[in-house]
Formats: C-alpha cells, structure tokens, sequence
C-alpha cells in the first residue's frame, strides 16, 4: 500500500482542504502515516500570508526531502500558487499545484513516476470563476466540521495578498452545502463551522441567493445540525438580512468572529477596508441587541504603515467601548507584493511591540470580563478532548472554553455544564447531564403529533 503524509500550514481553509485532499488519495488505495516518518508521497500545503508563512513553508518542503529522497514531494496551497518558480528552485520537489485543480494531483503524482520530470501545474488563478468543488465526509479531528463555503476575495486590502493566492470570489453551489452539511451531521457532527476566504461574502458572485438564504436554508434542510457557527464575517457583509435571520435561528451560536483589523477611520482608508468605526459599531449595536450575550471575537493589526499613538488608541479605546470577547492581536508585517509593504512611515518594531502588549493585555482583560457573565450559568458544551486526569475541554456556543470531568464516551456530543468558575483562558465547569435525551423527546414528541 503505498503511503502519503500531509504537513499543513496556515489557516482553517487550508486545514480543510488538506482533508479534502487526504479524502482523494484515500480513494485511490493510499494510507496516511505521520509526517515525521519515512512516507512514498509528502503534501506540503503552504501558506504565504505573511513573508514567514514563505520561509516556514520552505522549511518544512526541505524537510520532507531529507526525511525521503526518493519520496515525491508535492507543494500546493497559497505559497505555491504566488511563487511556484521559488518552490520548483528548491532541490527535490517534484510537483507544484496552486489553489486549484487539487484534483489532478494524483494524475501528475503517476506522470512523474514514469517521466521523472518536475511538473509545474500552476495555473492563473485570476482566471478562475468557479469555485472547485472538494469534498470532505468526515475530518481527523471529531468535534467540529468545516464546511467550505466559497472561495477567493475581492476586497485587496492593501496589506494581504490573498486575492494573488485564492483568486476572485466564487461561491459553493447552496445544494452541494446542504448535501455536505448532512453529511458531516449523519457522520456525526453536532457542529458546523462554516469556513472560506471571505466566508462572508458568500453569494456576491450569484444571482437572487445570499449567505443570509444559505443560513436559512442549512436551518431548515440539514436534520440534527445543533449548532452552526461563522468562521469570520466582515462587519460590511452584516446586513439586515443576516441579522434577522441570526434573531430568528434556533442554531447559529453566540459568537461571531468580525476581523477589525484597526478601529481608526484613516488607518481603515490607508488598509483600503471598506467600512467606517460608526457603521461597525452600529452594527455591532444591532447584533447584541438580537442576541444577548454574543461574543464578538476580531483580529488588529497594530502598527500599521503611519499609524500614530492616536490612531492607536482610537483602536484601543473602540475596543474598550464595545467590549469585544478576545482579540487575535498582530504586529503588521510587511508582505513583499502589497501596496502597504512600499507606503511610507513604516512603524518602528519596537513601538509595535508595545503596543500589541496593551492590546493583549486589553484583550484578556476583556476575556475575563465576559466570561464571568456567565458563573452559574447552564452551558452547553461540546466536549473535544481528554485535557488531563478526567477532565475535559470542549467550547460552549459563544465560545468560552470550558474543563469539567467528562468521560471518553462524551466526546463530539452535547453536554450541559454549569459554570462554576469563570476565568480566562479556561472556565471551571460540573457537568450536568447529556442532552441527545432531550432532542429525541422532543422528535418523539413532534412525530406524535404528526400522528
């Protein structure tokens, strides 16, 4: 049986679409072992948000090829697609395939084994209007399902380049994610996570269907989905729509992840966001007052080209005042390639450093503050894993972790748990009860009625 190890680096959409891939070989008779250890075939699936994500993946690309010699090493993912000529320059690597046709893979894998020649299966991806349907049954880890909606970003904000990596915006047919979504349900999932590039901006490139329908629909079609969760949605994509379906659902959970990245109107104009503070406090006025007690979590970026003290801590103080439940705090970096990279007044390291340490430091304050909200309260957990000596950590739906003694059995199920100490990065929790009882009394009860 021939053998295929997987090394991922990045973000959650190349997590899944490492799944995805895995799925493709698995079909074709492969079986995965360990990166660590002596394998036939190496993906490397790469990243290039920032200029590490390039060395990290080059790192671990040369890696594979001193683990195996004779192994084929294979690199996709972001890095590949924007640099292919880089990674083919790096001695031993056999094949380069970008963001797109993942599925050829395993054809180049074969033509390589009789030519023993480096194949380049790089694309354009900017050519690309139709999003490359990947399918994923089931997932490694047993708690939480991706679910990838939509590929590719419009937006070219002026420090990323992921619209060089991913392409333009083209989302997932709605019928192939509801039939994904109640698969990954009949596998087992109590929760969904719906994920992509620019998740929110699902359905821009249809005609008459949006994310806010998607919602909906994955409500009323998928059958024993518990919980359905956003990855990351932009505030410009929070339309009224979508927050009348949040208000009426009886599954999307009490958290949204809403990238800020600065909460200064003329830092946002620099990073060409497509938002104001006003519009994005107003929304998030909106989104609470639909939902009390959601959990806002966002990502900054600190020490973006020319930002001032003041503009810092307008970001600061937008924060404080809008109370956000956790913050992904970075320090800018410079992606070679971006408008930002090349602007003027640069910000010393050493200034933003100091300030994503008052970020943090806001940001855990802020974590402890809305944790404790919710000391004896009834949660419910999914729990994901033995943490140590019979206790376990799962995540409640707005997004608190939780360490209760649980037991093996309990894992990937809905539990609910009382909240016996809050605290920031854990809560202290008692279990109470499992809840599946409750959900087949209340199918028992409705098909009763049918009766």
């Amino acid at each position: 049986m021939p053998t295929v190890a997987f090394h991922t680096l990045g973000c959650k959409v190349n997590h899944y679409e490492t799944e995805a891939i895995w799925q493709l070989f698995k079909q074709e008779g492969y079986d995965r072992v360990d990166f660590e250890s002596i394998s036939d075939v190496y993906i490397i699936n790469t990243c290039t948000v920032t200029n590490t994500g390039d060395k990290k993946s080059r790192q671990v690309i040369r890696r594979a090829v001193r683990k195996n010699p004779d192994a084929v090493i294979c690199v996709t993912g972001c890095y590949a697609q924007t640099s292919p000529a880089e990674i083919m320059a790096i001695p031993g690597v056999d094949i380069v395939v970008g963001t797109q046709d993942r599925v050829k893979m395993l054809d180049y894998i074969e033509q390589y084994k009789t030519e023993r020649q480096p194949i380049n299966g790089v694309g354009n991806i900017m050519k690309n209007r139709v999003y490359e349907e990947l399918d994923v049954p089931a997932f490694t880890d047993r708690t939480r399902a991706s679910l990838k909606i939509q590929e590719g970003c419009n937006n070219f904000c002026t420090f990323c380049i992921i619209p060089w990596a991913r392409g333009l915006m083209r989302s997932r047919d709605p019928k192939e994610v509801i039939r994904q979504a109640q698969q990954l349900v009949d596998a087992g999932y109590k929760e969904i996570v719906l994920t992509g590039i620019h998740t929110g901006g699902y359905g821009e490139d249809m005609k008459n269907y949006n994310l806010a329908l998607l919602l909906r629909d994955l409500e009323a079609q998928v059958k024993g989905l518990a919980r359905l969760r956003i990855s990351s949605i932009e505030a410009s994509q929070i339309t009224d729509e979508v927050i009348e379906v949040i208000k009426h659902s009886n599954i999307i959970v009490r958290h949204l992840h809403i990238p800020l990245q600065s909460g200064s109107n003329t830092v946002l104009k620099r990073m060409r966001r497509k938002y104001t503070m006003e519009f994005f406090g107003e929304r998030l006025d909106r989104l609470k007052e639909v939902l009390p007690g959601l959990a806002v979590t966002s990502d900054v970026i600190v020490g973006f080209p020319g930002e001032t003290e003041e503009e810092f801590m307008e970001t600061y103080n937008f924060i404080k005042d809008h109370k956000f439940s956790e913050l992904h705090v970075f320090p800018y970096s410079k992606r070679t390639g971006t408008p930002a990279a090349r602007m003027e007044d640069q910000v010393d390291e050493e200034i933003k450093n100091e300030r994503v340490h008052r970020l943090i430091t806001l940001s855990d304050q802020l974590a402890k503050e809305y944790a404790s909200q919710f000391e004896d309260d009834v949660l419910e957990v999914i729990p994901e894993e033995e943490f140590r000596d019979g206790m376990y950590v799962g995540y409640t739906d707005n997004y608190l972790k939780v360490l209760f003694p649980a037991t093996e059995e309990m894992i990937g199920k809905l539990v609910k748990v009382k909240i016996t100490k809050a605290g920031y990065p854990y809560n202290d929790g008692q279990f109470v009860r499992i809840v599946e009882e409750d959900i087949k009394a209340e199918i028992f009860t409705k098909e009763e009625a049918a009766i």
